[in-house]
């Protein structure tokens, strides 16, 4: 039935974010990793989640085809690059769009633990 029994929701995803402290870190950058990736992304949650930090300048409405040759497409995979590898959310929060329920993130990690009550 797509509902979680011990969450309560049935579309909690994607979860909203939040971010009061964002890093941004440099990492070497591998064409083909990305490209790799593009298949995997749910592209519609990455851009939301781009938006949401204001990192989504440059990202494309419509996932680009992992088929097109990397020369013609390498300002936009740089993009996807920063986006996924270089933008860290070190303190903020995950809310789910269902239910509202918040999860904090501290030093970069989110805490999705439910409550004993929950």
């Amino acid at each position: 039935s797509g509902i979680n029994a011990e969450y309560g929701g049935v579309n909690g995803f994607p979860l909203k974010l939040s971010s009061t402290q964002v890093e941004v870190k440099e990492v070497e950058f591998n064409a083909d990793f990305i490209t790799r990736m593009l298949e995997r992304l749910e592209w519609g949650a990455l851009v939301d989640a781009a938006s949401q930090l204001g990192v989504a300048d440059g990202l494309p409405e419509m996932a680009p085809s992992s088929g097109k040759e990397v020369d013609e497409e390498e300002d936009v995979l740089r993009k996807i690059h920063h986006v996924l590898l270089e933008v860290e959310i070190t303190e903020g929060e995950l809310e789910c769009p269902e239910t509202g329920r918040k999860f904090p993130i501290k030093n970069g990690i989110p805490d999705m633990r439910l409550n004993e009550d929950e």
